[in-house]
């Protein structure tokens, strides 16, 4: 029944051109490898294996994906090759992984380091996001009840100012002509304001030097900082721990887990502290020279390691060590922006309401009794 299917499959070089802009989501991608690590731990092969998953997915791309492994699979590629045809999909890391069982006949243990590795990568943007949508709310609403109040609120109040003789206030000047801008250029400026972010994100994407600024620049946000320092720490600690973990050496694994790093800076530090592993140099004599990067503690504890011979232990203590203080930080997060946010509104519509009110309680004052 398997080869009856098998010979149903898609030539791979029409299913590579069809695929090849395909995104799996970190979900699939860790169903995957836990699938697959339990059917070759039962003891079904591997190509087997995958006709199984294959079977029960729904998904038409991600069936298109393992159509090109199944079929490369029994053409003899082993599993690791084959599913580096789909390097923008599952990535070094997973990969490397893969092919270090396979080589050691522990490829069902490696699966699961990829499934929790991935796992805990999803639980840790999902930190970062929850930690980011309360702010972006507020500040969102607020911006739009100005808008609200500017666009049509405050115009058809500017006639009863136009009909009486006096001079306003400075706060209602500066508000008739953010309300006047904003009537006659507020869409053009909408655009505008679309068109730069969208070429600002284009070059970020695709400019590695202008990235690398922004990164740097981010950097020295202070509440940003520590959330960034601690994200980028426990996703390369976490890396090259497993790496380690799984028979992969420390001069393999650290330019892997360095690709894993989305922020170019740290992505530079890390490829820097793989030269001098390779020139024979100790990881925490350089981390030491970087301060601003990396906490004195993880130097320390690093250093530990490379005494004892215990590295390994050693960076997965790390990696839990960050996570727990960037679940720590995205819990109080809110409790510390919080009162910026209503200090924020409070002066925004405070200013607002004094620009309205203050004029009209003067033209109260102007009015005398027939």
């Amino acid at each position: 029944m398997n080869k009856k299917k098998l010979k149903k499959l898609k030539p791979i070089s029409d299913l590579l051109k069809k695929i090849s802009f395909t995104r799996l989501s970190i979900k699939d991608q860790t169903f995957f490898a836990k699938r697959l690590s339990f059917l070759i731990k039962a003891g079904i092969p591997v190509r087997e294996s995958l006709v199984m998953i294959r079977e029960q997915t729904r998904n038409k791309k991600y069936v298109s994906i393992l159509d090109t492994v199944i079929n490369s699979v029994s053409n003899g590629q082993n599993l690791s090759t084959s599913l580096s045809k789909f390097k923008n999909i599952f990535g070094d890391f997973a990969i490397n992984i893969i092919d270090f069982g396979e080589q050691g006949g522990i490829l069902s243990e490696n699966l699961e380091y990829v499934a929790d590795e991935l796992k805990k990568r999803q639980a840790l943007r999902k930190k970062i996001i929850s930690a980011t949508i309360y702010p972006l709310f507020i500040i969102i609403a607020t911006l739009l009840i100005t808008i609200f109040l500017m666009v049509y609120l405050f115009p058809k109040i500017l006639p009863i100012f136009a009909s009486i003789r006096m001079d306003l206030p400075l706060s209602t000047r500066i508000v008739i002509f953010i309300s006047n801008f904003m009537k006659d250029y507020g869409l053009t400026s909408l655009i505008c304001l679309i068109f730069i972010s969208i070429a600002f994100f284009v070059t970020l994407k695709k400019n590695q030097k202008f990235h690398f600024y922004f990164d740097k620049f981010i950097l020295k946000l202070p509440t940003v900082r520590t959330m960034i320092q601690n994200y980028n720490m426990a996703n390369f600690t976490r890396t090259t721990g497993l790496l380690l973990k799984s028979g992969v050496t420390m001069s393999e694994a650290l330019p892997i887990a360095a690709k894993t790093t989305s922020n170019l800076v740290y992505q530079k530090e890390f490829k820097n502290i793989s030269n001098v592993v390779n020139r024979g140099g100790k990881i925490s004599g350089y981390l030491i020279k970087e301060k601003d990067l990396f906490p004195e503690i993880v130097s320390q504890l690093i250093s530990v390691g490379e005494q004892s011979g215990n590295l390994s232990n050693s960076i997965i203590y790390l990696s839990e060590m960050h996570e727990t203080e960037l679940e720590d930080f995205t819990k109080n997060i809110s409790s510390l922006i919080e009162p910026l946010l209503m200090i924020f509104m409070g002066i925004l519509v405070g200013f607002l309401a004094i620009s309205i009110i203050t004029p009209i309680y003067g033209i109260t004052q102007h009015l005398s009794p027939r």
